[in-house]
């Protein structure tokens, strides 16, 4: 906020089917500024928003963003070659994850360094016990990772 908005009461709200509800609750210090941190129930997308109190109605929502949450999990790589278990041919350019739990087509948000990518499961596996997704070649190559990497997933 701007300096000299000083104390004010800054809410973080998260949009919960059609209504915003508070997650986490802070306020400004002297120069204006404010640091809240809150721990999501859920891995996936989650649509954010701060409310700051004693401003004109016009200004009282500061932000609105979308957050990705994210867990860590172990990946390796496999293919090309063959068809994948949703149906589609495997090729050296495929992007996308096996997962064996997720339905095929779910979309699955990876990051690993300072890359980030958003593919579909069109496959089933990993069948090595520790690891979550297997990636195709062209998704390990999107995110620089190496044969076996933690990455971080967003499902």
């Amino acid at each position: 906020t701007r300096p000299g908005l000083s104390g004010r009461s800054i809410a973080v709200q998260a949009l919960d089917g059609r209504r915003w509800v508070q997650v986490a609750r802070t306020s400004t210090d002297r120069q204006g500024n404010f640091v809240e941190r809150f721990w999501p129930r859920r891995i996936g997308r989650l649509a954010l928003r701060l409310r700051a109190s004693g401003l004109t109605a016009g200004r009282t929502i500061l932000s609105g963003r979308v957050a990705t949450i994210y867990h860590a999990v172990i990946a390796s790589w496999y293919g090309p070659g063959g068809m994948t278990a949703c149906g589609e041919a495997l090729a050296a350019t495929t992007m996308g994850v096996a997962n064996k739990t997720l339905p095929c087509g779910t979309l699955v948000t990876l990051h690993y360094g300072n890359r980030t990518v958003r593919v579909p499961v069109i496959d089933r596996g990993p069948y090595v016990p520790g690891r979550s997704y297997d990636l195709t070649y062209a998704t390990k190559l999107a995110l620089g990772a190496g044969d076996v990497s933690q990455i971080w997933a967003s499902a």
